[in-house]
């Protein structure tokens, strides 16, 4: 029952926090834009790629639209599957994702001698599995007990994240980029990484730390972003590739976009998973430095890392994710401007080509194509939650025309290879159906359970206690997979946190007012209040205690927040101006 009253203050919280309602008005419907309408144009689309794909390719990797069979990407995993899971259920395809889940547990393997990229293999593979696993009950799944701090899916997803591990064995805890799943690391691996392919690992490996209990995973995500934030410039900046062992950069250009662009993203999403000073302290620092050497009229450049001089005027398509990462810092009218010139260049084209010279207003040789990129899209949706601005709304619809249009094929959707003569090319990403449909589809869909504001609830009973679980906050990976920050408060193992909430109970129910009580620890943690738990002691890195202190704030009540920017159950933070 504690865990419960724990977790309602949280929510109490949240609720506080949450985002205002819009001003009457700014959502006025788009005349002619009837949502219900477009919304089961985006599910149509989904079904059209999610059938191709298993009819043509399962259980290869991705879909070839184009010649209608399929191919192996990223290490023959039935990617696609893995990556459409959760968007089963969002779409409210119970059948199909419980169907899905018997499928993956039978038929993947992560034991395979293949070479798999570290990055894409956490965003869509560890990502895609810890995202269905807590979505399992949601979907009607017999979880088994225990559940979520145990489970089918969470094993698979922690068997495929320890496959990853050897590649942060380096001497500055950056990982390699590619590993073998059966051997480690490749004796001659490059180790040069690029920015993104070592910061965008906390929100998965933290989830994974905390619904197992083995810290490993969380600690070396930690190690990771720290040595990038160590080896930034003296104005802030950080490159686009650096040597994982020497920590000298390779690629001295600094920006928002492609090779660094998650990194950024995990910053904000990792504090907003975790509540954690620290990560938004360094985000809010690359933002200042970011606004002072790349934003030229709303705008965002790519300059040397060292200098801050201009090297490439471009504006990446996947940049765009920027004005809902903006938005997430509650930073909306910076985000709308900015979110407004990379509309002009769908307007442009039909859809955002890879590169496009922001001073020629055009794109850039042999970067001309679009592979049904979600950018933009994602953007759209994040702004549409904090404005209800119905320019958002218009996005969407430009963005479904456009892609039934130009990228529909018998077989699935193509990705666009000249957006200027619509050439096709035969590959449909798996992120199709994991980010870009599903944002479109979240989009049109303001009811759906991933928007709830904490009005409902489900109580979840675990070897721990309660916990309050599906009230909303879901924090998306950089895959779109959402994962529900409430699961990483239900599997608490550590002693000093057991004990917390024995002393809460007392305190609550007023037992023993006037006597003084002392519980005792194991033999081998010592006895009383002041033993240590093994996990308190300093870490290798300057002696640093992770957790040598007890929260100093009533567990009933809600915790002061110790930066200054504050996650309601929308997925929003604001600047606290108190």
């Amino acid at each position: 029952a504690m865990a419960v009253l724990r977790s309602l203050g949280s929510l109490l919280c949240l609720w506080a926090l949450r985002l205002p309602a819009p001003p009457a008005g700014t959502g006025a419907a788009v005349p002619g834009l009837d949502i219900a309408s477009y919304r089961e144009r985006v599910r149509a689309m989904f079904y059209h790629a999610y059938e191709h794909y298993l009819e043509s390719a399962f259980p290869y990797d991705e879909l070839r639209p184009l010649t209608c069979d399929g191919q192996d990407t990223w290490g023959s995993f039935s990617l696609t599957l893995i990556d459409a899971l959760d968007t089963l259920l969002i779409l409210g395809n119970v059948s199909e994702f419980q169907r899905v889940v018997n499928v993956l547990q039978e038929g993947v393997d992560f034991d395979v001698d293949v070479n798999a990229s570290v990055f894409e293999t956490n965003i869509r593979v560890v990502g895609g599995l810890l995202s269905a696993h807590l979505l399992s009950k949601k979907a009607g799944i017999e979880v088994e007990v225990g559940w979520p701090c145990s489970g089918p899916l969470l094993r698979m997803a922690e068997e495929a994240a320890r496959k990853l591990l050897p590649a942060f064995q380096t001497p500055t805890g950056m990982p390699y980029g590619t590993v073998n799943l059966l051997h480690g690391v490749n004796p001659g691996e490059t180790p040069v990484t690029c920015t993104a392919g070592i910061g965008t690992f906390i929100v998965e490996f933290a989830t994974l730390s905390h619904l197992t209990g083995d810290p490993v995973f969380e600690d070396v995500a930690r190690k990771a972003l720290k040595a990038l934030w160590k080896n930034r410039s003296d104005i802030g900046l950080v490159g686009n590739h650096i040597d994982v062992i020497t920590a000298k950069w390779v690629a001295q250009d600094a920006g928002i976009g492609a090779g660094v662009d998650s990194y950024f993203e995990y910053l904000v999403k990792g504090a907003i998973l975790l509540q954690d000073k620290e990560l938004m302290s360094m985000f809010l620092e690359y933002n200042k430095a970011i606004k002072n050497y790349t934003k030229f009229d709303d705008w965002y450049l790519w300059v040397q890392m060292y200098k801050g001089t201009v090297s490439m005027p471009v504006f990446q398509s996947l940049e765009a994710y920027w004005p809902g990462l903006q938005s997430l810092i509650g930073d909306v009218d910076n985000a709308m401007r900015t979110f407004l010139n990379y509309y002009t260049v769908w307007k442009q084209f039909g859809g955002l080509p890879e590169f496009y010279n922001i001073p020629q207003g055009y794109t850039v040789d042999k970067r001309e194509g679009y592979p049904l990129r979600p950018e933009l899209i994602e953007s759209a949706m994040y702004l549409y939650r904090a404005t209800r601005d119905p320019t958002l709304l218009e996005l969407g619809r430009d963005a479904v025309e456009s892609i039934e249009k130009i990228s529909k094929v018998d077989c699935g959707f193509a990705t666009i290879k000249d957006l200027r003569d619509h050439r096709l090319d035969n590959r449909m990403e798996s992120f199709f159906l994991a980010e870009t449909v599903k944002y479109l589809y979240l989009l049109f869909d303001p009811d759906n359970f991933i928007h709830n504001d904490g009005s409902v609830f489900d109580v979840v009973i675990t070897p721990y206690g309660e916990c309050v679980l599906n009230a909303g906050g879901y924090v998306f990976n950089t895959e779109a997979h959402p994962i529900d920050p409430a699961a990483l408060h239900c599997c608490r193992k550590r002693k000093e946190e057991q004990w917390e909430v024995e002393d809460l109970m007392r305190e609550f129910y007023s037992l023993k007012k006037n006597k003084k009580f002392t519980l005792k620890r194991s033999s081998d943690h010592g006895e009383g209040e002041g033993a240590k738990d093994p996990e308190d002691a300093p870490s290798e890195k300057g002696g640093e205690k992770r957790h040598s202190k007890k929260s100093s704030h009533s567990l009933l009540s809600c915790p002061s927040q110790s930066f200054n920017s504050k996650l309601a159950v929308l997925g929003q933070v604001f600047l606290d101006n108190t």
